[in-house]
């Protein structure tokens, strides 16, 4: 197949990490192409209807984007960690723009160009049939590993113990809520007791199985909730079929979901959707095998690893119910007993076997466990600008990402 052009850096996927990816990499030099499967960027931040940025990290893009996102709030302009979709895709436009990065939309990556156990290039689908671009290094932020898996990298799935995987969700927005006298319950964990009866219990016992928790989350726009309470679980986010099935379920759930708001939630009596997601939400695929793989334990202790280049990740091991509604009994949320923040080592991103390939986001090598806790938005993002860093340091050097001066990248993202 003839290649259509060449580049430095390819990055599949534009979900928080793959837009750090590819605004690093540009920034740091490299000519620098993303390639999104839809219609506009940002993945589950913007079309996935995401409801804010749940965890934290420390990263300087990170809080660029929270602070430019913020300042195209109409109602108040503070740096948030709630999500206004609209708002985050210009933000991310702008910046993709502003660093020199090439944006294809509407385009799959369906196939990878190896030479000798190195991606050299991908395959995309798409209006104009399958096109070619070759490339010195490549970025899978796809989320489910796309380009790794057909790159022949190692991969397992789901849970060790059973390979299910945690269950996938549709957002959905509601307006016309009562803000002054409206509940938020935040995690599985928070109760609230109302005239009616406790929250989480009528949920448990009224709603649609395998729906059947409350999680509702104020949005940028005074009166809208985002409503985080579809669910289905089975789902495997690498089959089309599945991603069919979860889609039609959870959308099913959601007429139930508002007339269940509407009766039992104080400050949702009259409260209606004005919009659901264009993307199911999923959790968990495929985890990479990569020269080093996280744990459980790494971030129980947040391990301080020599060659870190994430830093002050924090979150608690989110684990969904593999089959039913709430909390897996292997989550922790509200108890959770490591307050510091841990770090992520350059050599999770590796895929042990491939070269010329970085991982990014949630598909970087770890546990099951170790994911539940890295696989949130802003630690994805700042997998995301370590791996575009690196990238565009590999080009300078002329060397794979394999061999990049680790010290460089860490000085680059201000890490010590």
């Amino acid at each position: 197949m003839e290649i259509k052009k060449h580049y430095d850096v390819i990055v599949a996927g534009s979900g928080p990490s793959g837009i750090a990816a590819a605004v690093m990499a540009a920034r740091g030099g490299a000519k620098t192409l993303l390639v999104e499967w839809q219609g506009s960027v940002g993945g589950i931040s913007t079309t996935g209807l995401m409801s804010h940025f749940t965890g934290t990290c420390d990263s300087r893009l990170y809080r660029e984007i929270l602070d430019r996102a913020a300042e195209k709030n109409y109602f108040d302009q503070a740096r948030t960690v709630a999500i206004d979709p609209e708002m985050l895709k210009i933000t991310y436009y702008e910046m993709l723009e502003e660093a020199g990065v090439d944006l294809l939309l509407y385009s799959f990556v369906c196939d990878v160009i190896m030479e000798q156990g190195t991606v050299i290039g991908i395959v995309t689908s798409g209006k104009s049939g399958l096109v070619a671009y070759s490339c010195s290094v490549v970025i899978d932020g796809t989320g489910d590993g796309d380009v790794a898996y057909k790159a022949g990298a190692e991969y397992s799935k789901g849970n060790p113990e059973n390979g299910l995987m945690q269950p996938a969700t549709l957002m959905f927005k509601v307006a016309g809520v009562d803000m002054e006298r409206a509940v938020f319950p935040g995690s599985f964990e928070t109760k609230v007791d109302t005239d009616r009866g406790e929250l989480q219990a009528l949920a448990k016992e009224l709603l649609p199985a395998p729906a059947g928790h409350v999680l509702l989350y104020k949005s940028t726009i005074p009166g809208i909730v985002t409503c985080n309470m579809t669910n289905a679980v089975g789902i495997d986010g690498t089959e089309t079929e599945d991603l069919t099935k979860a889609e039609i379920q959870c959308r099913k759930q959601i007429i139930p979901i508002v007339n269940f708001l509407r009766e039992y939630v104080p400050g949702y009596e009259h409260c209606y959707v004005i919009s659901a997601a264009s993307l199911i939400g999923i959790r968990e695929t495929r985890h990479f095998k990569g020269k080093y793989t996280l744990t459980e334990q790494d971030i129980l202790e947040a391990r301080q690893f020599e060659h870190r280049v994430v830093i002050g990740a924090h979150f608690n091991f989110d684990v969904h119910n593999l089959t039913g509604s709430g909390l897996d009994k292997t989550g922790v949320q509200a108890k959770f007993p490591q307050p510091k923040g841990y770090t992520i080592p350059y050599e999770c991103l590796l895929p042990e076997k491939v070269k010329g390939l970085l991982l990014c986001g949630r598909n970087i090598s770890g546990t099951h466990m170790a994911h539940s806790n890295f696989r949130v938005m802003p630690i994805c993002l700042a997998i995301g600008e370590a791996a575009g860093t690196a990238a565009a340091l590999a080009i300078r050097s002329q060397v794979d990402v394999c061999d990049v001066n680790i010290a460089e990248i860490q000085e680059k993202l201000h890490i010590l």
